[in-house]
C-alpha cells in the first residue's frame, strides 16, 4: 500500500494570503503547503480522500492518473471545493459515476454545492457524476477494506479512516481534522503500520490538536511511525522535526510513503 500526501496545509494554506511575518521559513519548499488531502493505492485500487481547492494542480504535480473511489472526511471548504475536478476521472470511467462516501453532513454539503453532479451518468462528457453513499462502519472495495470511525472536530464529526489491504494485511490510519482521538478510534487503529494525525500548530485550537497533543496521542497509540498533517504557517518543518521523537515526523506536500514508512 502506498500513500501520497497531495496537501498537508490547513484551511488557508501556507503561505496564506497576506502571510504574517514570522512563522515558518518559506525558503524551505516543505513549508509550502496546499490544502489537505491524500491519495491511497491499495490492492491495485486508487482511493482519493478529500479534494482541496488545489486538487487539479495536486493531481498534475503528483502524477495522479486514476481514481476508483472517493471519500470525503467532512464538508468543510478546504476538503470539498476541489470535487468538480473529479470530472476527469469520471471521463476515464466511460461516464460511470464515481462513488463518493461520507457522513450525512458531508453528503449534504456535496448535494448543496454540486447538485448537477448527483446522478448515475454525467450530463455530458467532461462533467462529473457522483453516486453518493453513506460511509458505513466498513467500506468493502476490491483492493481491501476501509474501516470508519468518527472524530470530534468542533461542532461536527469527521470520518477517521483505517485502510486494510487485501492480501498483504497492511493497515494505515488517517485521522485528520480532529481535536482528539476517542477510545473507539484508538482501538480501531491498534496495530496499524502507519498513523497520520492532525497537528495544526503549537498553540491551542478548539477543533484541532496541537503539535504536542498530537505527539502525545501518537506515543500513546504506539504506531511504529506517525506523520502529522493539516499544519499552519506557525509550524516550521526543519525546526519542528528536530524536536520530535523518532517515531513522529511531519508530512509535506508530495511525500510518498509505503507501509514500512519509507519515504519515496
Amino acid at each position: 500500500m502506498d500513500v501520497v500526501f497531495l496537501g498537508t496545509g490547513t484551511s488557508q494554506g501556507v503561505p496564506m494570503i497576506a502571510n504574517p511575518e514570522g512563522g515558518c521559513d518559506l525558503a524551505n519548499p516543505r513549508n509550502w503547503r496546499t490544502r489537505c488531502s491524500i491519495h491511497v493505492l491499495m490492492g491495485g485500487q486508487h482511493i482519493q480522500v478529500d479534494a482541496a481547492p488545489e486538487f487539479r494542480l495536486q493531481c498534475i504535480h503528483n502524477h495522479i492518473q486514476q481514481v476508483d473511489a472517493f471519500i470525503l472526511t467532512h464538508g468543510h471548504a478546504d476538503h470539498v471545493q476541489g470535487m468538480d475536478d473529479l470530472r476527469r476521472f469520471c471521463d476515464q470511467r466511460d461516464g460511470d459515476a464515481l462513488t463518493v462516501y461520507s457522513t450525512e453532513e458531508g453528503l449534504a454539503r456535496v448535494r448543496a454545492i454540486y447538485p448537477y453532479a448527483i446522478r448515475e451518468k454525467p450530463l455530458s462528457r467532461g462533467y462529473p457524476a457522483f453516486r453518493l453513499r453513506l460511509a458505513e462502519a466498513v467500506i468493502e472495495l476490491e483492493g481491501g477494506r476501509i474501516y470508519t470511525t468518527l472524530l470530534p472536530h468542533g461542532p461536527i464529526e469527521v470520518l477517521g479512516l483505517v485502510f486494510e489491504e487485501k492480501g498483504s494485511g497492511q493497515r494505515f490510519a488517517y485521522y485528520t481534522d480532529c481535536k482528539q482521538v476517542p477510545p473507539a478510534a484508538r482501538e480501531l487503529a491498534q496495530g496499524v503500520d502507519l498513523l497520520v494525525l492532525d497537528g495544526l500548530r503549537p498553540q491551542p485550537h478548539p477543533a484541532h490538536m496541537t503539535i504536542d497533543e498530537a505527539v502525545k496521542t501518537a506515543t500513546e497509540m504506539e504506531a511504529p511511525m506517525t506523520y502529522l498533517t493539516h499544519m499552519t504557517y506557525l509550524v516550521d518543518h526543519a525546526e519542528t522535526e528536530a524536536r520530535l521523537p523518532d517515531h513522529v515526523r511531519l508530512a509535506y506536500d508530495g511525500l510518498r510513503l509505503n507501509l514500512d514508512g519509507e519515504e519515496r
